[in-house]
């Protein structure tokens, strides 16, 4: 039986804490749960202050807007989809009546491509939870992430990925990092990366 799309998901905390992120009806688009955010901001801490974070799946912005509502210095929200893209925008004007301290920057494309153009280790935490069918795509995104990502002021890569696929395969994808922190929730599996640095 298909599990209903929440319409809405709640900010857990931070300046737009309890504030709500419409979600639209789209092929693919999964929102993060409440549940699997909360344990990840527990596990990067409830202040990201000075970090620069990168969403690069972004759907319905839960993990960057949860990201820039917890002081993060700037957040890019990447998503390739024009619908989604468009309801992100929608959503982020809805937050700015309490504006974050940080940049929130909304772009659409192709976000691989937009990650193959950042410097080496110019960004600390990136978010990485692409449509699950498209496992090439999580696979390519998180070789550019180990480039891209400097950990060693806190954060990560954060990786999202399905149920049947093993930690281990994901593990070995970023061999010179390890998943310090992992969970299974119904279909979703995650994995925070750090560096030996981080």
């Amino acid at each position: 039986m298909k599990s209903e799309l929440p319409k809405k998901v709640r900010i857990i905390g931070g300046n737009w804490r309890s504030r709500l992120l419409t979600v639209i009806d789209l092929p693919g688009l999964r929102p993060t749960t409440d549940r699997i955010r909360e344990t990840v901001f527990n596990w990067l801490g409830q202040d990201l202050t000075g970090l620069r974070c990168l969403d690069l799946f972004a759907g319905t912005g839960s993990l960057g807007f949860e990201a820039a509502s917890r002081g993060a210095s700037a957040v890019t929200l990447f998503e390739k989809d024009k619908k989604a893209h468009a309801n992100l925008l929608k959503n982020f004007d809805l937050l700015k009546s309490s504006p974050a301290t940080g940049s929130v920057e909304i772009m659409q494309g192709d976000s691989l491509e937009f990650l193959k153009g950042q410097p080496d280790k110019s960004v600390n935490l990136i978010f990485i939870d692409p449509p699950f069918q498209d496992s090439d795509l999580l696979n390519r995104a998180v070789h550019e992430a180990a480039r891209v990502c400097d950990d060693t002021m806190g954060g990560g890569i954060y990786v999202e990925f399905p149920a049947n696929r093993s930690r281990e395969e994901v593990e070995s994808l970023l061999p010179s990092w390890h998943c310090g922190k992992y969970l299974e929730a119904g279909q979703v599996k995650a994995c925070l990366f750090r560096s030996g640095r981080g």
